[in-house]
């Protein structure tokens, strides 16, 4: 959540409002709007509250064409509908809702199985508000169960978590927010995310564990979890350190499954202790809802569990929010029950081979050179090729913005700041149609891109926004 400051000016300069705002009397007090930055003196018709709010919002992008963000934005109407009866509900009351609890209970059970956890009846999860929620609860359980095992040294020994330069930022919020090192292993040449031997040299008796990415918001890449589940399975035959992993599936863990079911990156690995998603994201539900999972209630210290009573019943809760609608959940559930394996690995596919497609095309322009292909997530990332002087991807972001596209330009981190492009994501309801237009609209662009005799974006901060 954005932290916002009040006003600039007093709210006092009136806004004309359109007469016809007047429900009942056109010309029956309607000359003015209500202020901005305080409460009107009295109440308005809701109609005209809605046609106030409505009109403002209409500035705002269109949510399908917003290629930066990985969060679904196309649901079927059925799911509209079951949310819009669940908005009402409370998630945390379970003893008052205990068919939407009992729901809750079932997306747990059925992601333990999907990530093959070795007993899916023994694995314990919870639903969350989104993937930063439930890495900030995974790294809190990996930071517990490091004290209690060096408590003869906690807190004097300040712990480390160890991960590449490319994660979320709410890795870097938890390491701040829990007083927790963030190490992290910087981007070489071509490889723009962790490095399994790199990461095990970082790792020490303060290690609380080591985050692998299951889909790279930078370019949509997997990070390689076997083969870092190797090197610190060396690490320990040479130093006796039993490093977990936490997988960040935010996005990946509900793709993996469907298109890569050979991929090694789940429960199957011994060393992997916990794994979280986005249900928001591939988990094809609206914002927001992620799960947190542990491979048993072994790597969840029961201390970290609360129970409270004061709303009926005994209800254990593990989380940072409290009050939050089920409705979310629901929709959850509704889609594991709509799609199953088959359906979430249609889904999946016809979304990679958008991406794969959209990738090929785009290359095909001839301006630019592809980083990845949308062969693993279906988001590919892309800058311009080494001939183009006339132009950046600053200035590709800020131009396709005019047709209504968001793409994400940006400087990658450490180690490649020389590096800046730009990221399209391919979601469910971005269509081989929409994919076309899209095409359609960089290639009408190029002429004019071609002709400008440098760069004309000075402030890359202020180009762009860059969206996980």
């Amino acid at each position: 959540m954005p932290l916002h400051t009040g006003p600039e000016k007093p709210d006092e300069r009136p806004r004309a409002a359109n007469p016809f705002y007047g429900e009942a009397n056109p010309v029956g007090g309607m000359t003015e709007a209500p202020p901005q930055h305080r409460l009107p003196d009295g109440p308005l018709p809701p109609a005209t509250a809605y046609q106030l709010v409505h009109d403002e919002l209409m500035l705002d992008g269109n949510s399908r064409l917003n290629l930066a963000t990985f969060v679904t934005t196309w649901m079927e109407p059925q799911a509209d509908v079951l949310m819009a009866e669940c908005r009402d509900k409370n998630m945390i009351d379970k003893d008052e809702y205990p068919r939407t609890a009992e729901l809750e209970r079932r997306c747990v059970a059925m992601l333990a199985d999907l990530w093959n956890a070795p007993d899916p009846s023994a694995a314990v999860g919870c639903s969350t508000t989104g993937s930063s929620e439930a890495c900030m609860l995974a790294g809190m359980a990996l930071k517990r169960r490091w004290a209690k095992r060096y408590a003869d040294r906690y807190p004097g020994a300040r712990p480390n978590l160890v991960m590449g330069v490319n994660v979320q930022v709410c890795w870097e919020k938890f390491c701040t927010f829990w007083e927790v090192e963030a190490r992290q292993v910087p981007m070489e040449g071509d490889r723009f995310h962790l490095d399994p031997q790199a990461a095990a040299e970082l790792c020490d008796e303060n290690t609380i564990g080591v985050v692998g990415i299951l889909g790279s918001t930078f370019d949509g890449s997997y990070e390689p979890i076997a083969e870092l589940c190797a090197a610190l399975d060396e690490l320990q035959e040479r130093t006796g350190l039993d490093i977990p992993v936490h997988v960040d599936g935010a996005s990946g863990a509900m793709v993996a499954p469907f298109l890569d079911a050979d991929l090694l990156w789940d429960f199957r690995l011994p060393r992997v202790a916990s794994i979280n998603t986005s249900g928001h994201k591939y988990g094809l539900v609206y914002p927001g809802v992620g799960w947190a999972l542990w491979r048993s209630a072994a790597e969840l210290p029961e201390e970290l569990v609360f129970r409270v009573n004061y709303l009926g019943g005994d209800m254990p809760t593990f989380a940072l929010n409290f009050s939050r609608p089920g409705a979310q959940v629901v929709a959850q559930y509704y889609t594991f029950l709509r799609l199953g394996r088959e359906g979430f690995r249609a889904v999946q596919q016809a979304t990679r081979d958008v991406a794969m497609g959209l990738a090929d095309r785009v290359e095909g322009l001839g301006d630019f050179r592809l980083l990845t292909r949308g062969d693993q997530l279906p988001v590919f990332a892309f800058t311009t090729a080494t001939d183009v002087t006339a132009y950046d991807v600053f200035d590709v972001s800020r131009r396709m913005r005019e047709r209504g596209w968001l793409v994400p330009a940006y400087t990658f981190p450490a180690n490649r700041e020389d590096l800046s492009a730009l990221r399209v994501v391919c979601r469910n309801g971005f269509s081989s149609d929409l994919a076309e237009l899209f095409v359609e609209d960089l290639g009408r662009l190029l002429p004019e891109l071609r002709r400008q005799p440098n760069p004309l974006t000075h402030d890359a901060d202020a180009a762009t926004g860059f969206h996980h």
